[in-house]
Parts: C-alpha cells; structure tokens; sequence
C-alpha cells in the first residue's frame, strides 16, 4: 500500500439512528476529536502514546466526511433543574423553582449505516500512531450527547478500499474546501486543539473561586478548532473565445479538436505565467501540466487545475463549436486563482483552425447551466466529448471490414470491458455517487455529436480507447463532469440528460376528504412542500415556488407540478 494514497477511515455507528447534537449534520469532526479524547482518557489522565497519536491526528488535513440522510424529528420539551439551586437556598426540595424548558429535537437516520470519517495519510512512518487511534476508537462510547451511544474502529486504507466504503451505501459526501467560499462550515481538529481541551477540562475543575464569602464562577477558555468549509465550489473563471478583429463575435473551435485547443491554451498560459512569475510559476505549471518537478512528485488530480473546453449545447440545433473556456483552480492552489486567471485573461491564441483569437473573461456564467455547474443536480449525464479509456477495441483495418467483421460476442467483451473502467475512471475523478445505469457506444448520442474515433486526430489518445458514455447515477450530482485518462485535456466531458419528466409519488393511506377536489389538494400539497423548507429554515428555490428572489416570474425552464390523482389515491410531484 506504500505505493497508493492512504487514508485513516475511521466508522462510527450511531445506536437506534438517533443524533441530538446540534445544530450541524453530519457530526463534526471536532466533535469525533472530542469523543476520542474522551474515550482515551482515564479519569483526567491521557497516556503519552494516546497524546502522540491524538497530536497526530490533528496534524492532518480536514477529512472527508460521509452520512447517510436524515431528517428532523419531533421536538420535545422537557423541563429540566436550571443549574442554580442557590437561587433556591440550596434546597434540592425546592428544584422545581428553577426548572427550566429544554428542547430537544434529534436526527434521525438508517442506524444500520456507519459514518465515516477518512483523514489523508502520506508518511509510512504513520502506521504507529495510525494502529493507536485505531484502538482509541475502540474505545468510543458516544457522539455528541449522552444520550447518542457510539462505538467505532478505524484502519487505513487505499484509494480503491475507500472508495467501496463510500459506495457501499448511498451516502452524502462533504469534502473539504478550506479557504472556499461555503455555507457549510465545521470545526476540525487542528495543532493545539487536543492541548487547549486539556486546559479547558483542567479549568472546569477549578471554575469556582472563593472572594471573600462569595464563590465566583470562573468560565473555563473555549477549546480551539479551525473552521473550515466543506463543499464549496473550486475557484472558476469562465473565458470567451473571441477573433481578432470582430471582439463582437465569438471564434468557434470544432469539438473533435478539442485536445489541441486545450494543449495551446495551456502551453500559452504557461509561458505567460514564467514570464511574469519567474520561478515563483514552477508549482502552478506543475499543477497545469500534471508532471512532477526535479525534486518534487507530480501532482495529485485533485491538485491539478482543469481546463474546460465548453462546445455549445443546450440546443438540437446547436453546432456543438466550442467557443467557452472553462478555469478551474484547486482548493489546494485558491490563493493564487488571481494569478491563474490574469494568465488566461487577454490570453493571444492561434486556433487549431489557424484563427487568431482573444480569451475575454465572461461576465455571464449561464453557459454553465448546460452542465450542472450551478448549483443544480442532475442524475443521468452524456459525454459530449468522449472519454478515454484503457479499454480498447480490436482495431480493424478499412480495406477488412467487411471480410473481419467482429461477432456479437467480441463486442459484448469489449463494451463489459469499457464499462468497467468507466468504474474506475469515476472513482479516479473523485465521483464516488452509486452508477444505477452505465451504457457505452462509439456512436454520438445527440445529431450534431460525433463519433468517438473523430476526437482522436492529432493526440496521443488512440482511437480505440474512445467510448461515448451514458451514466445514470442512483441520486443527483452536480457537474462539471470530466471522467477518463484525457479529463484535463478537453475528453471525456459530460453533461446533464435529464430530458423526460422526474416523478415522485406518494399514496393517499388516511385523511381524505369524501368529495374533496383535486385543484385544492393539490394546492394544499404545494403549500405542504413549502413548509417543509420553512421548517428545515431553507430558502425556496425557483423550482418549487415558480418566482424570482424579487416576485418575477421564474425563468427556469424545470418547474415543480403539483398533480392530485384521486382516482389512483395518490399525490405526484412532477419535475417538468
């Protein structure tokens, strides 16, 4: 396993699928750092190979955290002794003077799926502390509140392992993002977080003092963890490719050179960058070319930043010329996205076509849409350019096709092959979503696509290893999508199909009315739905309400119907 990324997976399972912590889902990592401390603890003593391993682990990288969903239960409210019976004379008899109202509302969850918790790991010299958090976790008692009993184990494992963790069941994944821009913000362990918890369990004991005849209560200091966003969106830039000469117009570049167009939008950029940067450019020429350095190891995917070659689609009619640039900046490398897109900005290119033409930074992202860049999610995706794969068909010459041509069963051999390195090229680009459908053909799927070995021309992809790919995932991603060997040099890009109406159907079983009309149940389910975002303190998205932020009208093309069918004793929910 040297030889692979590692990572610390630590499962936690919950008992009863019941979490009352608050307000954050899924657990925090700060507060499994908590329940590990808590758990190597022996009364106020920590031995010093648990402080090791513990000052280890909060040396690493924010993890990644994956749960299954939940919903909010039923609030309760329960009346509890307020923790101030001086107020009372110090009478326990007199407790009920001091109650006070204490609302608890859990989580709830499938308790039969673990949480994971998966740390980076890179060292070999980690096996040690690595095996002593591993028996920590042994000793985990519970998660977040007394009430939420919790035992777990931990191991490391490869890239290939953590991806069948992840897989096993349908699980919501949160990534780490630290310095994006995100909504989503956790405590994670950090240097000096195990240290400050010691020294704030070490203040508890001490909290109060004696001035005098009074006792005064000394509030022990807050422990330190950093904040750190999870799920944000990688720093982007989107450039216009507009000839020289006719900045009023765009330059159109075919899709089937799609490589080549990005080659020299690299290569240029490149240059730009060591000219103004010097050797302060080394690293991002490495994170732009994906090579190592002279004494540095190449990059990983997730370090690299991607060149997206956008063709125009969203359209029947659309001829799938690619006119758009998309720059995508790892978290890893947000501190220098300036300097990333000042490189692309104004950028002088010759066109594969031989056309001079200038990137202009766009102002206007709504080219990202056709590809589920923008906050929306989508369950079935196409490649627009074909992926690259290690699966390779038997290559027949033009003048044998018809005297060699393959059986049936030759190309069943060769799809089954493709497909299963679509597999592995899914989990190589960091998607690990569970593939409910995955289909494969040479053929374009759209009129104005083109087949696969069309994109061949000019690279060091051989056509052979060029698939079309159809995915059906068993619940909605976001794009961009890049998948296969050629993904941060144009192939491989997917984009949403979602093109026939989403249902979701719920059965009538108690409650309806003799008589009742559908226009008003079905009223009464639109306004149910809106509530439930109220509820879980969500803002209304256009889909669901048909509005604007401002009252206008939605102009979305996807709208949520609200169908009554009372004949059927069911309730529809229709994405159009």
């Amino acid at each position: 396993m040297s030889g692979a990324q590692r990572h610390l997976l630590l499962e936690v399972k919950l008992e009863g699928g019941r979490f009352h912590g608050q307000p954050e889902w899924p657990p925090s990592p700060a507060r499994v750092f908590q329940a590990l401390v808590a758990a190597s603890a022996k009364g106020e003593v920590l031995e010093e190979r648990d402080v090791e391993a513990l000052e280890w682990l909060e040396s690493l990288p924010p993890p990644l955290m994956a749960a299954p969903a939940a919903t909010l239960g039923q609030e309760v409210k329960l009346w509890v002794p307020n923790n101030d019976l001086d107020s009372a004379g110090g009478d326990p008899k007199r407790v009920q003077e001091i109650r006070t109202a204490k609302r608890v509302r859990p989580r709830i969850f499938d308790g039969r799926v673990p949480l994971l918790y998966a740390w980076d790991v890179g060292r070999l010299n980690d096996e040690l502390p690595a095996a002593r958090i591993a028996d920590i976790a042994k000793q985990m008692y519970q998660l977040g509140r007394g009430v939420d009993m919790a035992w777990a184990e931990a191991r490391i494992v490869d890239d290939e392992a953590l991806s069948k963790a992840l897989q096993k069941f349908r699980y919501e994944i949160h990534r780490p993002t630290p310095g994006g821009g995100s909504d989503a913000v956790y405590p994670c362990p950090a240097p000096g977080s195990l240290a400050s918890l010691r020294q704030r369990y070490a203040a508890s004991l001490e909290r109060f003092a004696r001035e005098g005849a009074l006792s005064v209560f000394v509030q022990p200091p807050k422990a330190r963890f950093a904040q750190v966003a999870y799920d944000a969106a990688p720093p982007r830039a989107l450039f216009e490719i507009r000839p020289v000469g006719s900045m009023g117009s765009f330059s159109a570049t075919p899709a089937t050179s799609a490589v080549r167009l990005v080659e020299i939008v690299r290569d240029v950029a490149i240059a730009r960058l060591s000219e103004a940067l010097g050797d302060r450019a080394r690293g991002l020429e490495r994170a732009l070319l994906g090579r190592k350095g002279d004494e540095e190891a190449a990059p990983r995917p997730e370090e690299r930043i991607r060149i997206v070659p956008l063709p125009s689609i969203g359209h029947e009619h659309a001829d799938r010329g690619i006119r758009r640039v998309l720059v995508e900046v790892p978290h890893a490398l947000a501190s220098s996205a300036q300097d990333v897109f000042w490189a692309f900005s104004g950028l002088s290119i010759q066109t594969p076509m031989g056309a001079s033409a200038i990137l202009v930074r766009a102002s206007e992202l709504k080219m990202l849409s056709h590809f589920g860049a923008l906050g929306t999610t989508h369950r079935r995706f196409r490649t627009v350019t074909p992926a690259a794969l290690p699966a390779v068909r038997r290559r027949i010459a033009p003048e044998n096709v018809s005297a060699d041509a393959k059986p049936a069963s030759e190309r069943h051999d060769e799809e089954q092959k493709a497909r299963v390195a679509v597999m592995q090229a899914l989990r190589h680009a960091g998607i690990t979503a569970n593939v409910a459908h995955l289909h494969v053909q040479r053929e374009p799927f759209d009129a104005k696509g083109a087949r696969a070995e069309a994109f061949a021309g000019g690279t060091r992809f051989a056509k052979e290893r060029l698939w079309h790919v159809e995915i059906r995932f068993a619940d909605s991603v976001a794009g961009p999508i890049a998948i296969g060997d050629g993904r941060f040099l144009g192939l491989g890009l997917m984009a949403p199909a979602d093109d026939t109406a989403r249902v979701l159907a719920f059965r009538i079983v108690d409650g309806l009315m003799p008589g009742a009309q559908p226009p008003r149940v079905a009223e009464a389910l639109r306004k149910a739905v809106m509530a439930r975002f109220d509820a879980a303190k969500l803002p209304l998205p256009e889909l669901v309400t048909g509005h604007q932020a401002d009252g206008a009208p939605s102009k979305s093309p996807a709208r949520l119907a609200y169908v009554a069918d009372l004949d059927a004793s069911r309730l529809l929910l229709v994405v159009t």
